[in-house]
């Protein structure tokens, strides 16, 4: 045996669910509302669609897509692609036609698994791309020898395919960055990266086997949904409990009923989720008898402001942040409800290194501020098909977070900033982050964002966009008035310009490409 194997208990996707059906086939692994599904039936549905993909040609290294709600039949696709050896590749149902169709091509996809409530964007790929076949999940838009109805194929038992006995350093999944930056770049994640990465995190948190940890409500095509939410509780033989979506006040209300009577430990979520939960009167009953004693933000920055409201509100269970980067499987840090440093993102997870280095790649001294840095196995192959970007990304084992921070002392992670987002003006640092928690505290608003603009002489100078609560009411005037004792002169904003909704992506986390873009287009008209 290797270190590796030595290391993890499982060595591909498929050793999971063949382990868990012969421990307990009894136990139900997932709940999504009426729908139970045991770890037997669960290998059953994986052997089925498997044995059809392979009869669709699909083997070891062949890349599969999904555009799809969260579900049931997601998990079986997943675990049904790792059986052939084929790699996942989990596209953002926000995405529009052309977006989609990029990341086909980009990857070289074969085959797409697609919902079809996203029929508008993806029933045209098989034109569009070199997609084959088009595997429709909960209704059928068209049939023919091109487009598949995943109900008849679930329900029709086949089982032929051979199991490819691949190893965890295999290509298992291609995760898309957000594109906040350009194009999306697909991270090649191999089965040691995910599974280092729910090993880490079950020792982080103290996660007990076989107790659920958490509820899946967050996307699956995000990677800390597939990590935390859907494989760590497989992994655990625990049970997955799957929330489709969070559209109605009937959708949260779904969600809150499942923490409570799943005896829920963890609750994750992005930064929107917290202040809406701040501002949200749920029954007394949920603050008196919920089991939550971490609530875990990540994706996106916590401003302290929602913090403090949080902790208005929730007087059991402890608002915590995390930090992590599709590059890194996700998960890179998180803080602990019995050891949180608030304003930190807590302590790199076990295993892992987290250091700052300079634009030389010097490692700095503990305390000293620079860009991010992680080791270790939850570091991505590469790029796909984009070895340049690979090489600068990646050195001597290090990633390359491009972001900006500091680690101190007791190995806490502070994030400042994205390295792209610092401004600088007449050779002097502004945070954007710090003008954001100073605006944040004013009771008008709801969200910001600040960017850089650059004058004639190539200063940068800093611009404010703000999204005011719901029907509030502010001035520029007003708002400066509010910043100006906080802030020194020369980082208070050129320009304060208010907007009804600042471009978010799947996750919430705020697009300042997308202000930079609109800025430059004002600016030249």
């Amino acid at each position: 045996m290797t270190k590796l194997e030595n290391r993890y208990q499982y060595q591909n996707l498929y050793n999971i669910v063949t382990t868990n059906a012969q421990q307990s086939p009894n136990k139900v692994i997932i709940h999504e509302e009426d729908i139970k599904i045991t770890n037997l039936q669960l290998l059953e549905y994986v052997d089925t669609v498997a044995s059809y993909l392979a009869d669709y040609g699909i083997q070891a290294g062949d890349k599969v897509a999904l555009v799809m709600s969260n579900s049931w039949q997601y998990i079986v696709n997943l675990f049904a692609i790792g059986k052939l050896g084929g790699v996942v590749v989990g596209i953002n149902n926000f995405l529009k036609e052309d977006e989609i169709s990029y990341i086909l091509n980009d990857s070289q996809a074969k085959i797409l698994f697609s919902s079809a409530k996203f029929a508008k964007e993806t029933k045209e790929q098989i034109i569009k791309t070199d997609v084959k076949k088009i595997i429709w999940v909960d209704g059928l838009p068209l049939e023919n020898d091109k487009n598949i109805d995943y109900t008849k194929l679930i329900h029709a038992p086949l089982n032929t395919a051979k199991f490819a006995n691949l190893t965890a350093n295999d290509l298992a999944f291609i995760v898309y960055t957000s594109g906040t930056t350009g194009k999306p770049k697909g991270a090649m994640l191999a089965f040691k990266n995910i599974h280092s990465n729910v090993c880490s995190c079950l020792e982080q948190l103290k996660v007990k086997h076989g107790k659920i940890p958490m509820i899946c409500y967050l996307p699956m095509f995000h990677a800390f949904t597939l990590t935390v939410t859907v494989l760590l509780p497989i992994v655990t033989n625990s049970g997955v409990v799957v929330i489709r979506s969070i559209a109605t006040k009937g959708d949260f209300a779904k969600l809150i009923k499942q923490i409570l009577l799943k005896r829920i430990p963890y609750f994750t979520g992005v930064p929107d989720v917290y202040s809406a939960l701040a501002k949200a009167k749920l029954p007394w009953y949920f603050h008196w008898f919920h089991n939550v004693k971490g609530f875990i933000s990540g994706a996106a920055p916590l401003a302290e402001e929602t913090m403090r409201r949080f902790a208005n509100s929730f007087k059991r269970g402890t608002l915590v942040q995390g930090y992590g980067i599709s590059e890194c499987s996700p998960v890179v840090s998180v803080n602990v409800p019995w050891a949180n440093r608030v304003g930190s993102v807590g302590k790199a997870l076990p295993s892992y290194q987290v250091e700052c280095f300079d634009d030389e790649m010097k490692q700095l001294q503990r305390g000293e501020i620079g860009e991010i840095c992680v080791k270790g196995d939850c570091v991505m192959m590469g790029y796909f098909n984009r070895p340049k970007d690979t090489e600068e990304t990646i050195i001597n084992g290090w990633f390359k977070t491009g972001d900006i921070g500091k680690v101190d002392e007791d190995g806490y992670v502070f994030i400042l900033d994205r390295k792209k987002d610092l401004i600088i003006s007449k050779g002097m640092n502004i945070y954007p982050r710090e003008i954001e928690e100073i605006i944040y505290t004013h009771n008008k608003v709801n969200a910001c964002a600040v960017i850089g603009i650059k004058d004639n002489e190539a200063n940068e100078t800093p611009v404010a966009y703000i999204e005011l609560k719901e029907h509030e009411t502010a001035t520029e005037a007003e708002i400066r008035d509010f910043m100006r004792p906080h802030l020194a002169p020369f980082k208070q904003p050129r320009k304060i310009i208010f907007i009804d909704n600042l471009p978010r992506n799947a996750t919430g986390k705020i697009l300042k490409r997308e202000l930079r873009d609109r800025l430059a287009n004002d600016m030249n008209k």
